[in-house]
């Protein structure tokens, strides 16, 4: 599957100063409007704060039947003019 005829994803970028809970609850929002949601993170710090935020968002949609996927990969992202390698996230409903 291509993602052909499919809106694009809505992007949350975590850093490692971001607040899980806060991340978890914009996570919980998108999925309960659009099914799926990209979480972008460049470092150690920030992966670990998208991971536990991914984590927390699950119970947050768990009461409403929903039950979450993560899908990891790579990507190339542009940061303060430099080329970087950072971590995506496809989080979308199982």
């Amino acid at each position: 599957m291509t993602g052909e005829g499919r809106a694009p994803n809505e992007v949350l970028k975590v850093a490692g100063a971001s607040r899980p809970i806060s991340v978890a609850g914009a996570i919980a929002g998108v999925i309960r409007s659009q099914q799926r949601v990209e979480v972008h993170a460049i470092g150690a710090g920030a992966v670990n704060q998208a991971i536990k935020a991914i984590a927390i968002s699950r119970g947050y949609v768990a009461p409403a039947g929903l039950d979450l996927i993560c899908i990891p990969s790579f990507i190339d992202l542009t940061l303060d003019g430099q080329e970087r390698t950072g971590i995506r996230l496809l989080v979308e409903v199982r």
